[in-house]
């Protein structure tokens, strides 16, 4: 987002606003530069991702839909069945909320690798077996970059804060001055000049910057240093941890795998809960007692590969308010806890909340739409800027705005970068780094602009 320079403007060298306006402008113009594909990238990733129900229902539709029954084979048939199917052990099983689709089994094999095996629980028959996570398996660990190796997790956070510093940077540049900016319409539709594209680049920044603002903060949860950094902080200060201990869930929230009982919540993993009794567990037990305690389907219970740990039955929820998860000793069918919303501590409230907000749930299709467009907008702000850079960039030049020598506008930009640098480090070493290419950059053109 960035505001615009009418002819007859005051002259970029003249006084300190234009200074700051400049040295502002040239870090916005460097933000997008290392950001933009990679945003890019993520919102049209994330965009998908929004309809995941809908694409899951379409590829999946024919091995996740059976004949709707009120009765049901042994859930232990199911498991079994699974096993076989799928050559491995089951670690989760999702009872559907419709009785005409299939039980969807998590399978694990020796060898890692996982598999989903749909039954149809009324004849325990496998209808169906896909690779883990399915379609939207590779579509989620491209936006979180995963895909590319568990190092490039790194760069979500880094990505996420310089995103935020393009829309503290983007409000500096239309904010009105007393000259020609602070644009709210496009003054021109003809395509073919630079204007109609520095208003689209404009006008799309102010009427969606805050989305995208709030895309980013929200994503940053995901993010394998700040996220983890953040989760483990609040588990350990009590701001986040229910008042109860809770069993086991395999869920590692960085990763974001398809399978994750989300009714359990990014920052309830990783506690613990020993069942009574290690003699064997029966899946048949552990979903009888869920039932019986009114846990709402969709759920998804979770297999303890120890069997001295408790089941977990954690139902699949849009609103984080619905949340609620039941740890179930799968010997005995006893509740050893039923964790719900209102258990959690004011910083895993705000995380859940914002995670589910972030995904487009938390306030229905109004939500979903909102986030669509977010995602839609970084696609008109990157091509936008493109076009425009095309448009005005001088020949054997990056065409990056000239760095003013004052000291006082580099200012400004410092009092926009360095709290976000300092919330979020990965994006302040990424910032050093930035710094000196910049420095470098100048040393070199140093003697060329000496003598112009």
């Amino acid at each position: 987002m960035s505001g615009r320079i009418e002819p007859g403007a005051p002259s970029p060298a003249s006084g300190l606003l234009s200074d700051a306006y400049r040295t502002v402008w040239r870090w916005h113009f460097y933000a997008g530069l290392l950001v933009l594909p990679v945003l890019m990238l993520m919102a049209l990733t994330g965009a998908l991702y929004l309809f995941k129900g809908e694409i899951d229902d379409a590829v999946y539709r024919p091995m996740a839909a059976v004949a709707p029954s009120t009765a049901h084979a042994p859930p232990d048939e199911w498991r079994a069945a699974a096993e076989t199917a799928g050559g491995g052990r089951a670690t989760t099983v999702l009872l559907p909320e419709r009785s005409d689709r299939a039980v969807r089994v998590g399978i694990t094999r020796e060898d890692g690798q996982k598999r989903t095996v749909f039954v149809d629980p009324a004849t325990a028959r496998v209808t169906g077996v896909t690779g883990f996570g399915g379609v939207m398996e590779p579509v989620k660990r491209l936006h979180s970059l995963v895909l590319f190796g568990s190092w490039a997790n790194v760069v979500v956070e880094i990505v996420a804060g310089w995103a935020i510093i393009l829309v503290a940077t983007g409000v500096f540049l239309w904010w009105p001055r007393g000259r020609a900016v602070g644009v709210v319409a496009l003054s021109t539709t003809d395509t073919a000049r630079r204007p109609f594209w520095r208003d689209l680049h404009a006008v799309t920044g102010l009427y969606a910057g805050g989305v995208i603002l709030f895309l980013a903060v929200t994503g940053m949860p995901w993010s394998v240093v700040w996220g983890e950094q953040v989760g483990d902080w609040v588990k350990s200060s009590g701001l986040g941890r229910p008042p109860a201990p809770v069993a086991a869930s395999p869920w590692a929230h960085a990763a974001h795998p398809a399978d994750a009982p989300s009714g359990t919540g990014w920052t309830m993993e990783g506690m613990v809960m020993a069942a009574d009794h290690p003699a064997p567990a029966r899946l048949s037990t552990v979903i009888a007692a869920a039932e019986h305690e009114g846990l709402a389907r969709p759920y998804q219970i979770s297999i303890p590969a120890d069997p001295t740990l408790a089941f977990t039955a954690s139902r699949q929820v849009s609103h984080v308010e619905d949340t609620r998860s039941l740890y179930i000793d799968g010997a005995t069918g006893a509740v050893k806890a039923d964790i719900g919303y209102a258990a959690f501590g004011p910083g895993a409230k705000a995380i859940e909340w914002g995670i589910a907000a972030h995904q487009g749930t938390q306030y229905g299709q109004i939500n979903r739409f909102v986030m669509l467009g977010g995602c839609l907008a970084i696609w008109l702000l990157g091509i936008s800027a493109v076009v425009m850079w095309w448009k005005r960039r001088p020949k054997g030049r990056l065409a990056a705005p000239v760095a003013p020598p004052s000291p006082r506008a580099k200012a400004a930009v410092l009092a926009i970068v360095l709290p976000l640098a300092i919330l979020y480090p990965l994006t302040g070493l990424s910032l050093i780094v930035a710094v000196g290419l910049d420095r470098l950059v100048w040393f070199l053109n140093r003697p060329r602009s000496l003598a112009s």
